[in-house]
């Protein structure tokens, strides 16, 4: 399969470890790129709801193929998020060409560009945690409980159904609206002189200018979305940002799996690994 050269890749919100997460997916696409740098932005790892008893190998192929970026001398970055939060004591984290960050300022063809996971912004984080913790499980319940409506819905020849994602996009628009999200990162960013703010963390791919609300200016605002039920990324090449959103029918999928060929000495278990982060953190 031909891999498409790429500037920059930012990928958000893959959760890795629950039930939501479309990894196999996700590896596809990896596969189908050569980007120069990888920017992970946070809620890659769901160490919230990380349990020994669900990592399936297409998860652990996607960190393989992250990776294999590094091996290959590609930059990764990884911002932490939320639900990878643990993480955050080990920030500035540095092994080759892999760093372990909570936010990057980044040139882009002479732009600044201000990049984080966005959950500083969000007040249900900071003030409920617990409130917001207790959703993400929900959420993940209501995801099992929707597979199991569409498949019934196949069977009996009838169009599948999201309404997870409408529960959500309500839930998520209500925060997103009284928390002025991103309202907030642009000003910030627009008052600090940035070119571009770039954000996960509520699952919704956009790009848009902003303008700030209380002084001259405006930013470019984007925001990768996430590979549990939008599939998306944002991809910078030949000096434009776009959203990438995943597509099946673009994919030969009889292509071979070349995980095997990889050095699997680099790929550490990590599942003991986010176990010990989990027992360290209580």
């Amino acid at each position: 399969m031909a891999k498409r050269d790429i500037d920059i890749v930012v990928i958000s919100d893959v959760h890795l470890g629950t039930y939501g997460c479309h990894a196999k997916e996700l590896l596809t696409y990896l596969k189908s790129i050569r980007p120069k740098q990888v920017i992970l932005n946070g809620d890659i790892i769901d160490i919230w709801q990380f349990s020994k008893s669900y990592w399936p190998e297409a998860h652990m192929k996607v960190v393989r193929r992250l990776l294999k970026f590094v091996t290959e001398g590609i930059p990764v970055y990884y911002l932490t998020g939320n639900h990878d939060e643990m993480l955050r004591k080990f920030t500035d984290f540095n092994l080759g060409r892999f760093q372990l960050l909570n936010k990057l300022l980044l040139n882009v063809d002479g732009k600044k560009a201000w990049i984080f996971h966005g959950d500083v912004f969000d007040v249900t984080m900071q003030h409920s945690k617990w409130l917001a913790k207790l959703g993400a499980v929900g959420y993940d319940s209501l995801i099992i409980i929707n597979s199991m409506v569409n498949w019934c819905l196949t069977a009996l020849g009838r169009q599948k159904m999201s309404f997870s994602q409408k529960i959500k996009g309500r839930v998520k628009e209500a925060v997103k609206f009284i928390n002025h999200f991103e309202q907030t990162a642009a000003d910030l960013a627009v008052d600090k002189r940035y070119d571009y703010v770039i954000c996960g963390h509520i699952h919704h791919a956009e790009i848009r200018q902003i303008k700030a609300t209380d002084q001259p200016g405006s930013v470019l605002y984007l925001n990768s979305g996430d590979w549990v039920e939008s599939l998306t990324s944002l991809e910078y090449s030949q000096g434009e940002w776009r959203i990438y959103k995943y597509n099946p029918a673009d994919f030969n999928h009889n292509v071979e799996d070349d995980e095997k060929a990889e050095d699997l000495n680099a790929s550490l278990d990590i599942k003991v690994l986010l176990e010990k982060f989990k027992m360290e953190n209580h």
